[in-house]
């Protein structure tokens, strides 16, 4: 991936642990690292194909000064979204935030963190059989939209199939979506909870009738093995015709990264079986 490199941008500002800190301020230097393709601005000239690094640096200062922090960590983490959601070419940042005047009353050059951020694709399925349906899913994916940190990108049609494990119930409405974020897939699997939370899921019997279910399938390569937090990618997708078919149907060629087969490949393999 391509770069646009700013270094040691000086900003003054009042973060900081201490009330000198906040009250005084000091001196700030931020280092950014863009990702992004530049080809297209290299190959046509066209300044809209790529981002302009003196608005960049004063954008950043001004979102930098914008609030007091005790932690430039968390300074570092609004620069790192500010710059991925408004600016819709980056697809990665990297910050280096440096603090040479840190108050540690000892000799030394800086002190220094270093951050990198990325939007993130993962692919979401989701489910209802309590109620309107439709309406559920509709509600489920406006909600998975509507903050700045994860938008759906892709959607399948919905298809209706009989119930999986508990069959004393209702058919479902099923699909799937690819959606980018910027959320860890802990802080993504609890977004998705709380959604299913707001739509009044009720977990009473395992595999039972709902109104929503969302299930991270996919994110990114990752592959995890943590029973305390989740475990990617899903699994038992590759065994459930109601997930691979929608997901066939908006991306029929990604890997699974276990199996190292295509969506499509999963899809002729349960039929044929």
């Amino acid at each position: 991936m391509d770069k646009i490199i700013i270094k040691d941008l000086e900003v003054f500002a009042n973060h900081g642990v201490f009330q000198e800190e906040k009250k005084l301020g000091q001196k700030f230097l931020i280092s950014l690292e863009l990702g992004f393709s530049l080809r297209e601005a290299a190959l046509t000239g066209d300044l809209n194909k790529t981002v302009h690094y003196g608005e960049i640096c004063h954008r950043v200062e001004e979102e930098f000064k914008k609030e007091c922090y005790d932690l430039i960590e968390t300074a570092c983490e609004k620069i790192c979204s500010f710059l991925l959601i408004e600016y819709k070419l980056i697809k990665s940042v990297k910050i280096i935030l440096k603090k040479p005047w840190a108050p540690i009353v000892r000799s030394l050059d800086t002190v220094f963190i270093e951050m990198e951020r990325k939007w993130n694709k993962a692919y979401i399925a989701y489910g209802s059989n309590l109620g309107d349906k439709e309406q559920n899913i509709k509600e489920a994916l406006l909600r998975i939209g509507e903050l700045s940190h994860t938008k759906v990108i892709k959607t399948s049609k919905l298809i209706e199939t009989e119930p999986w494990g508990y069959t004393e119930q209702d058919n479902f409405l099923n699909g799937v979506c690819e959606i980018k974020t910027l959320l860890t897939p802990k802080e993504l699997m609890n977004f998705m909870l709380h959604i299913e939370k707001e739509l009044k899921r009720e977990r009473s019997i395992k595999w039972g009738p709902r109104t929503i279910d969302l299930d991270i399938l996919l994110y990114n390569d990752l592959i995890t093995d943590d029973d305390d937090s989740i475990i990617i990618p899903h699994p038992r997708m590759h065994m459930r015709e109601f997930v691979l078919n929608p997901l066939n149907e908006i991306a029929p060629y990604l890997i699974h990264p276990l199996y190292k087969k295509r969506i499509f490949e999963l899809v002729e393999m349960i039929k044929n079986n």
